[in-house]
């Protein structure tokens, strides 16, 4: 692999950033490439090092098959019984649903708004919260994952009880020429029903368009928060960057206009879905041997279910978004650099000034830390208003993990209640008791089996 490109040394912000746990420092020159500049050796490296990884996986399943198997010889037809199982609930999905009693607001043919405010909290004096899900050819549900794994229902117990989350829709061909423009204009048309200003929260692909939406309508953002989202789409290794230089530095477009043009105007959900799970095989790999493994475990069956639900069930993404985002954000990286415009008007990240709160995954293989990071060299706010955080894990249990929902966002959010409303009380330590009220919202992760994830 090559040396990274280092970037020369940049006057320091006043005071920094703030820090609530350790994050890395983004040495990197917005809009170039960090940590590899040959993609292709990136990816045939990359690739090597997962087929190594499927490879060892499969090794212990197998080991562990005939251990199980030498245990089990006097039942013979249990192994039958086993597998039967194993194949039925694997092929067994069913559509994802929301958790939390919620009420649709506002509804488009492409997004809807719902508010999960309860009936008693509807007059607080607190500013409203809303969240951006991803847009990638899931559902949007991710953030009301489980009854004991609710990204809304942290925010809600953190003292944020007036919160909405937009629901994107599926693609249609009446949608398919759905643009970023309409996309904000939602957005817009959300925040000034629930008030006029916000507290902006979004994830991964709902992060980059929260941001873009703060650079435009500064006015309306109380506070942004950003997680897994890419800002400088070409910082750190990420095989979806490199992916995009080597398909659209020598095609250009066409493949992606092909891609399209294959769904009827639509980005295939079921693509994105086979994308994802190429990039890190070895968790689709170990999550279905796990699953013949602990076939008579009704709890990790359970769990296995919940995630197999969201992961497998896919949706259209509208065709001209789709198009729009990978030429602008993922091939020529004009968020970061400033070229970015929208219906005539610049994309200017200096012109956030409200306080930013950044959550990224050690692991996260969809955004590296540095693209995340990248945010607080760019926007307009104060570094003591800037907060960073590194969770442990990858890209989707930032949103739905567990321990992430437990530990990660709840003192980010007590920040965010610090700028909304009346102060917290607080206990004799000092700390603000909304976070043990945000940490039971959240089940306890002590001994419960874990899905094997990307």
């Amino acid at each position: 692999m090559s040396t990274a490109m280092r970037s020369p040394a940049r006057p320091a912000r006043s005071g920094g950033p703030r820090v609530v746990a350790d994050a890395p420092t983004v040495d990197h020159t917005p809009g170039q490439p960090v940590g590899t500049t040959d993609a292709w050796r990136y990816l045939l490296s990359y690739n090597a090092t997962n087929a190594s990884k499927v490879a060892n996986e499969v090794s212990r399943a197998t080991g562990a098959a005939w251990l199980d198997a030498v245990q089990r010889i006097g039942r013979p037809f249990d192994a039958v019984r086993r597998g039967m199982l194993w194949w039925s609930t694997m092929a067994d999905r069913r559509e994802p649903t929301w958790h939390l009693q919620n009420e649709v607001v506002l509804s488009t043919p492409f997004a809807a708004l719902r508010d999960f405010t309860e009936e008693a909290h509807r007059d607080d004096d607190v500013v409203p919260t809303i969240v951006l899900p991803p847009q990638a050819g899931h559902s949007s549900t991710v953030v009301d994952y489980s009854p004991q794994q609710s990204q809304i229902a942290m925010i809600r117990a953190s003292g944020l009880t007036r919160v909405y989350a937009l629901e994107w829709k599926p693609a249609t061909v009446a949608s398919k020429n759905t643009t970023v423009d309409d996309y904000l204009t939602v957005i817009d048309r959300s925040i000034r029903r629930m008030g006029g200003k916000a507290n902006v929260v979004g994830d991964c692909q709902g992060g980059w368009l929260a941001a873009i939406y703060a650079a435009l309508y500064p006015e309306r953002v109380n506070t942004l928060t950003l997680a897994g989202a890419p800002i400088d789409f070409h910082a750190g290794e990420s095989v979806i960057s490199a992916t995009t230089k080597v398909t659209a530095g020598t095609m250009g477009m066409a493949p992606y206009k092909a891609l399209v043009a294959m769904n009827g105007g639509n980005m295939s959900g079921r693509a994105v879905l086979s994308n994802f799970i190429g990039i890190q095989p070895q968790s689709e790999v170990s999550r279905q041997l796990q699953l013949l493994e602990n076939i008579d475990d009704p709890t990790h069956v359970e769990r296995y279910r919940v995630f197999e639900d969201w992961f497998k069930y896919t949706q259209d993404v509208p065709g001209a978004f789709y198009l729009w985002l990978v030429e602008n954000l993922f091939w020529k990286n004009k968020l970061i650099t400033g070229e970015l415009e929208i219906g005539g008007r610049r994309v200017d990240m200096g012109a956030i000034t409200c306080p930013v709160l950044l959550l990224a995954g050690s692991t996260d293989h969809i955004t590296p830390p540095p693209q995340m990071f990248a945010a607080a060299d760019v926007v307009g706010t104060p570094a003591k208003d800037i907060t960073t955080r590194t969770a442990t894990g990858g890209h989707l249990g930032l949103f739905m993990g567990r321990d992430a929902l437990r530990h990660d966002w709840p003192p980010l959010m007590e920040i965010v209640y610090g700028h909304s409303g009346p102060a917290a009380t607080e206990d004799r330590s000092g700390k603000a008791s909304r976070r043990r009220n945000s940490v039971r919202a959240v089940e306890d992760p002590r001994n419960t089996p874990r899905v094997p994830a990307p």
